[in-house]
């Protein structure tokens, strides 16, 4: 086995490995023996194929694909003795020339590769990024309390349509006849509601379901009818109103603290009013922490300035791609890849100084946050704890899942390992001028 290396421009490099014989012949010889038992070939039987039939029909490729395996691990230990980290993958160089397998035992596998520049950030306190404090509005306040009481709310008989209340009609087009059928305002536009606003128990109208039931699916289920069956019923309806209902909250009172927390760390009016606080000031604490964590990004890719070897990436990503994007189409995104590329490079090495590492249970209690975030979607502000960890733990039995949670939780200890180094500037915005930053930030 022998290895050159030979430096090219911007940290790329060739590396020429020379495989010989006694690097690969055992390994062909295995394969070939593997061939032999299970080779299916016309006028042998399983497992008696002359080893020479085998040697004539696979030899070759094997020897090709062996010797190119040799040559490949051959290189990775390489970087692992001489302590090099590299970017991307090591590519088949356009240097390589032809290979005769037939006749030579000794083969020159070419490679090229790109080193991971060196990171040097040298952070002070000169070094200032600023952290946006949202504003907490009454109507922030009233939001989320509406949210929240809706889960807890039901649905009562009104007088007439107002808003987003749920009509109960009758639909009859003298060729059929629909009772019961739903009509949900909450759904609809301004300009879709509009001539239902006002109306009473008994209003009739004329209407349209292919235009009050958008899709082919909901009109085939308030019909009562197959999808294909559509097309031949008149859309022309008598529409009339048998019931009109629209939502009502709880009311604040025992009841309501014991079915909304169960747990009884709310009990009265003024404490339910702190919960609405400190669940808005979350909500904005974790709007305020992503986009800061996008400005403390884009100023330490800034401060490192790493010269990336772009064109070996560009080949690097068509060649693993096998071709699926075009190199116009690389170029369209290529400098956020490279700018994701940077960061994930400043993280090892923050990560690597710093002795940065996550344990079981702190990837465990990321996952719980991530499935009780889940369960409050659903309403369910109360989850029993063995039911919790078991969701967790199927969040983390999806390999891809679980990989999100860590670099999650590895981006968030490097965010919270930098920021005693430089300078943290606080500024109040209202949640109108956080929304144009973090708009302006998420397309740059």
């Amino acid at each position: 086995m022998n290895i050159v290396r030979e430096n090219l421009e911007n940290l790329t490099s060739l590396l020429k490995v020379t495989v010989s014989e006694s690097d690969y012949a055992e390994a062909v010889e295995k394969a070939l023996r593997q061939y032999k038992k299970k080779a299916n070939i016309p006028g042998f039987r399983p497992g008696m194929v002359p080893m020479g039939v085998i040697n004539k029909m696979y030899r070759k490729g094997v020897t090709a694909e062996e010797s190119y395996r040799a040559a490949s691990k051959a290189a990775f230990d390489y970087f692992e003795k001489e302590k090099i980290q590299i970017i991307g993958d090591l590519l088949p160089s356009e240097q390589q020339k032809e290979l005769d397998f037939d006749n030579d035992t000794a083969h020159e596998f070419v490679f090229e590769f790109a080193e991971t520049p060196e990171v040097n950030l040298a952070l002070s306190k000169k070094d200032k990024v600023t952290e946006y404090e949202i504003k907490v509005s009454d109507q922030m306040r009233e939001g989320y309390r509406s949210n929240f009481m809706r889960r807890f709310g039901r649905l009562v008989d009104a007088d007439k349509a107002e808003k987003d209340e749920a009509l109960t009609v009758t639909l009859d087009n003298d060729e059929m006849k629909i009772e019961e059928a739903y009509v949900g305002l909450i759904s609809m536009s301004d300009d879709e509601r509009g001539p239902f606003i006002g109306k009473k128990v008994g209003d009739t109208m004329e209407v349209n379901v292919n235009e009050l039931y958008k899709t082919p699916a909901q009109r085939a289920s308030i019909l009562q009818v197959k999808e294909d069956e559509l097309a031949g019923i008149n859309p022309n309806f008598k529409l009339t109103i048998t019931k009109i209902r629209k939502f009502a909250e709880p009311e604040i009172n025992d009841e309501f603290f014991k079915m909304a927390f169960p747990d009884g760390n709310v009990k009265d009016a003024e404490g339910f009013d702190k919960y609405i606080d400190e669940q808005v000031g979350k909500d904005l604490k974790r709007e305020s922490d992503y986009l800061f964590t996008l400005d403390l990004r884009k100023f330490l890719i800034g401060k490192a300035g790493l010269v990336m070897p772009e064109a070996f990436l560009k080949q690097w990503l068509f060649t693993i791609n096998e071709g699926k994007f075009s190199m116009e189409e690389i170029e369209k995104d290529f400098a956020a890849f490279l700018d994701m590329m940077r960061w994930n490079i400043i993280q090892k090495k923050v990560i690597a100084d710093k002795g940065i590492t996550l344990t079981p249970d702190e990837v465990m209690t990321e996952a719980k946050a991530l499935a009780m975030m889940q369960f409050t979607y659903y309403g369910m502000s109360s989850v029993a704890d063995d039911m919790l960890e078991n969701y967790a733990k199927n969040i983390l039995g999806n390999k891809e899942e679980a990989q999100k949670i860590q670099e999650k939780l590895f981006e968030r200890k490097v965010v919270d390992a930098l920021i005693p180094e430089i300078t943290v500037q606080k500024k109040a915005v209202t949640s109108e001028e956080f929304g144009k930053l973090a708009e302006a930030a998420n397309q740059r």
